[in-house]
């Protein structure tokens, strides 16, 4: 199977693989899904399922930690990155709009 072609959110990967992918121990992941930093999938039996997304998740919040954030930081940081991404596709979604001549010209105050 050839996992370059899959959904990159799909977990596919054993908590062992995704702890050994990232230079982690098994137990940190558990703290770190229960603070909410990373959300793996769940097979049908309960057991956790790392998708290539939560691998690149993992690798940030290492590469944090080595920076001296804490996790409620590195939550905060995490958030952070999330809206500034979310709000570059929206800038990018309006200026084709735009660019299109969809979109209205700037509003003039009052």
């Amino acid at each position: 199977m050839d996992l370059s072609t899959q959904d990159p959110r799909r977990g596919v990967y054993a908590i062992s693989v995704a702890a050994e992918m990232v230079s982690m121990e098994i137990q940190n992941l558990r703290v770190y899904e229960r603070r909410g930093l990373v959300d793996p999938d769940r097979s049908p039996g309960g057991s956790r399922r790392y998708s290539p997304e939560d691998i690149a998740r993992l690798h940030r919040i290492r590469d944090l930690l080595a920076e001296g954030l804490n996790l409620a930081g590195i939550g905060r940081v995490l958030s952070l990155e999330a809206e500034v991404a979310r709000l570059r596709r929206e800038n990018e979604r309006l200026s084709q709009q735009q660019a299109r001549g969809g979109g209205r010209g700037p509003r003039r105050a009052g």
